[in-house]
């Protein structure tokens, strides 16, 4: 047998236990970590890129560490979430016999205090993102199920108006408070451009270019 066929039957034994009805929840798993893996990356890499070139000091090697090791944490974080809410959720509508809505959130619950219960700057940034969109999706379902009239007029506006008031605030007169890169942001666009010293840095760089080295 040559290297080709070997490889021709390699190919056809897995495609063959892939389309297997009792593996599925297996494999499920395993393609739900490498979908969490690949998506963490795709988010995060472009995210640590502009975030790090922008606002963070350093050498170019530093810099490209800071920017992998943001993306593999990312990478693993949601790699190892989508595994273990997959594989729990599994394992609980086998015992149970039938999918039961309790079964996600449960399985989410223990994926997400294993997982994401770390506090560091890559949770934290996860967590923020995703409370702001429960929130939005719980008040939809609120109006849903009739726990709270629907609005007359679109609160939209109502609710612009009050996120960037409070924000600006907390960061005018408590910026310890909000997330570092949220400081470092909103730094740049308005504290930032308070200070220029002659053109190059009115409107060409942000801050003047620090004197080269002798």
């Amino acid at each position: 047998m040559t290297t080709a066929d070997g490889f021709k039957t390699l190919l056809y034994t897995i495609n063959t236990l892939l389309q297997k009805e009792k593996y599925k929840a297996a494999f499920a798993v395993v393609k739900g970590f490498r979908n969490g893996a690949v998506y963490g990356a795709k988010i995060r890499a472009p995210h640590a890129l502009v975030m790090t070139l922008l606002f963070k000091s350093g050498s170019l090697k530093e810099k490209l560490r800071a920017i992998a090791q943001a993306t593999y944490t990312h990478s693993r974080n949601l790699a190892c979430f989508v595994a273990t809410y997959k594989g729990l959720q599994s394992l609980q509508a086998r015992l149970q016999g039938k999918t039961l809505p309790s079964q996600a959130f449960l399985a989410a619950c223990v994926g997400g205090w294993l997982v994401f219960g770390d506090n560091n700057h890559i949770n934290s940034q996860i967590n923020m993102y995703l409370l702001s969109r429960i929130l939005f999706a719980l008040s939809r379902l609120a109006v849903e199920k009739g726990y709270i009239p629907q609005p007359k007029k679109d609160p939209f506006p109502l609710f612009a108006t009050l996120v960037w008031g409070i924000v600006l605030w907390l960061f005018e007169y408590y910026p310890h408070t909000l997330q570092p890169s949220l400081q470092s942001s909103m730094n740049y666009l308005y504290h930032d451009s308070n200070m220029w010293h002659d053109i190059s840095d009115f409107l060409i760089y942000n801050k003047p270019p620090s004197p080269a080295k002798k």
